[in-house]
């Protein structure tokens, strides 16, 4: 098939250069132009790299970065991933989707407007047809976001025990890696030998998301799950991977054993596609007493496109009527850049492209 033309903004930041990453010798997608602020027009990807664990071609490196300018991407590009700032992804992929772009955005500003898909395709890809709700659909232009990374993790194994038991509670508790923070993340001084128990908006963030993307689809609107929801999140000295602690009171009874294998054999509808970014195993269930670590299991997923797609559940374990779990993924990956390629994988697999 033909490859459709894509750009990135943010290209100078850790997401945005995940993207980079990710779209190249993508079967689907091919580069199209980097864009980011006006300070780094003109320079090329090579001067402003911040991933330091893969090496890019050549022809990525030498890529020049423009400033962003919605004429010049409508025209070239049919999608647009963006990696950018909050403070300013708002009003620039709104414009992009009036200009007719397919816009998968790992900002906040649009996740909870009602037309809006906050998209895990394992989860939720029924979500996705609410963007036919959106002004802009007329015009072939929209936008699907991702939720935050610390939601993506634990959406995964959510979404397959409510299925299966029905999800009354769940208290999630955070240790959330450096790199969620942006590049260059936190000042060494404040995290090295340190924890930080606050990030600004992240529990309200993930409890909010959860709620919609944990939500049914009825009538082209999406319904809110009631799911109790609480949340605590903390800031630890890890590079990448945000571990978290899941507390879990389901209406059916379970054993640790059932629960354990139905996440093992959960497959969503981008394994059933074979979409490119999809990991064979979304979930990947460890029964070791020690695991899962981010030093050990960050990169888990496979084939080769997929590494770092797979969440990674561990110590599960039942007392009385709540079950304990520890779950893994990588933030910038499935948690990023990653799950906005997998969305936009599924959208061109509805022919939406």
């Amino acid at each position: 098939m033909k490859k459709i033309s894509v750009a990135i903004l943010g290209a100078t930041g850790m997401i945005g250069q995940r993207f980079v990453q990710l779209l190249e010798d993508h079967p689907y997608f091919e580069l199209s132009g980097l864009y980011a602020s006006e300070r780094s027009d003109g320079k090329q990807l090579h001067e402003t790299l911040k991933i330091r664990d893969h090496q890019f071609t050549e022809d990525s490196l030498n890529m020049r970065i423009s400033a962003i300018n919605i004429e010049e991407i409508a025209h070239t590009s049919r999608v647009a991933f963006s990696g950018l700032p909050s403070d300013i992804a708002g009003n620039i992929e709104t414009e992009l989707a009036n200009a007719g772009v397919a816009v998968f955005s790992n900002a906040s500003n649009h996740r909870m407007n009602d037309d809006v898909p906050l998209l895990i395709p394992e989860c939720n890809a029924d979500h996705l047809d609410v963007v036919k709700e959106q002004g802009s659909f007329a015009n072939g232009g929209f936008i699907v976001t991702n939720a935050n990374c610390s939601t993506t993790g634990i959406a995964l194994p959510l979404k397959v025990l409510d299925n299966a038991f029905g999800l009354e509670q769940v208290i999630a508790s955070t240790y959330q890696a450096i790199s969620g923070a942006g590049y260059p993340g936190v000042p060494s001084l404040d995290i090295l030998g340190n924890i930080v128990p606050y990030i600004k908006g992240e529990e309200e963030k993930m409890e909010s998301e959860l709620a919609k993307i944990l939500g049914s689809l009825d009538n082209g609107k999406i319904t809110n799950s009631n799911i109790q929801t609480m949340v605590n999140c903390a800031r630890v000295p890890v590079v990448d991977g945000h571990l978290e602690s899941l507390i879990l009171r389901t209406s059916r009874d379970a054993s640790v054993e059932e629960i354990e294998e139905v996440m093992e054999e959960f497959r969503g509808e981008p394994q059933e596609l074979q979409l490119p970014s999809a990991p064979l195993h979304p979930i990947i269930v460890r029964h070791e007493a020690d695991r899962p670590q981010p030093a050990l299991d960050v990169l888990a997923g496979e084939p080769a496109r997929a590494r770092g797609m797979s969440a990674v559940v561990g110590r599960v374990r039942k007392k009385e009527n709540y079950i304990k779990m520890f779950v893994l993924s990588h933030n910038t990956l499935r948690g990023g850049a990653g799950g906005s390629v997998l969305n936009a994988e599924l959208t061109a697999s509805r022919g939406l492209l």
